[in-house]
């Protein structure tokens, strides 16, 4: 046993140790945010709240989908979300523009209707939403998939309409995975460089802004918004943890 306790010791030293130096490194005594940080935590913060309310409301329903039909060409699907998670994110970034950019298919359109999908905040958020929406999507299903399909049908045959058997039994029942599927897609979108980088320059949230100080003023300037970007993106995967742990106690 002392050999596995060991190496997990020693893991856990090598995850920590670059958040260890980053206390020492930072210089405390001149602590302080540089011009913009202040509107780059609120555009983070902001614009991944709404991504996370689009990836939750639309992604939730297709990984129950997922979960609870075996179709024909189902691989398809999932060939999909893994094409989707395996796309590096400047690479996506490039994706989105060529068809959401002002001259893009889609962009053009959208555009003429008053959406416009370049530096923009519904361009932030669709960055965001495209980042992290398959990895909700695949951590929510394998939450469903946890569900005993046998409870789902015993309430059906007590009356239950499949809507409410959906948000009695499953929901509740899948509370742990989702839980984490939310979290997951919350640091995901939050922590989003590249696509943002290419479609929403501006308005710059946390990421870009982070490098723009590395580029302008130096690693100094990077620390301050380092740690609000940890202090915000923090509380809402700790909070759902928990919360769904307590309940899962009770």
């Amino acid at each position: 046993m002392r050999l596995p306790a060991l190496a997990s010791f020693l893991t856990l030293l090598l995850l920590a140790a670059p958040f260890i130096d980053l206390a020492f490194v930072t210089s405390w005594h001149s602590f302080g945010f540089t011009e913009g940080d202040g509107s780059a935590i609120v555009v983070s913060l902001c614009y991944s709240l709404l991504a996370l309310i689009l990836i939750i409301a639309l992604g939730t329903p297709l990984a129950w989908w997922l979960a609870r039909h075996r179709v024909r060409g189902l691989w398809l699907v999932d060939a999909l979300l893994l094409l989707a998670l395996l796309t590096p994110p400047l690479a996506m970034g490039l994706l989105l523009a060529s068809i959401y950019g002002p001259y893009g298919a889609a962009g053009s359109l959208l555009e003429h209707a008053g959406l416009v999908l370049t530096n923009s905040g519904p361009a932030f958020v669709l960055a965001q939403f495209y980042s992290a929406l398959p990895y909700y999507v695949i951590a929510a299903r394998a939450a469903f998939e946890g569900v005993p399909r046998e409870l789902e049908q015993i309430a059906l045959t007590l009356g239950h309409s499949p809507w409410r058997s959906f948000l009695h039994v499953s929901l509740p029942l899948a509370r742990l995975g989702l839980a984490a599927a939310i979290a997951l897609a919350w640091v995901r979108a939050l922590g989003e460089f590249g696509a943002v980088l290419i479609v929403a320059y501006y308005p710059q949230g946390i990421p870009v802004k982070l490098w723009v100080n590395l580029q302008n003023i130096g690693l100094g300037a990077v620390y301050p918004l380092l740690w609000a970007f940890f202090l915000i993106a923090m509380p809402l995967p700790l909070v759902l943890g928990l919360a769904a742990r307590r309940r899962h106690l009770i």
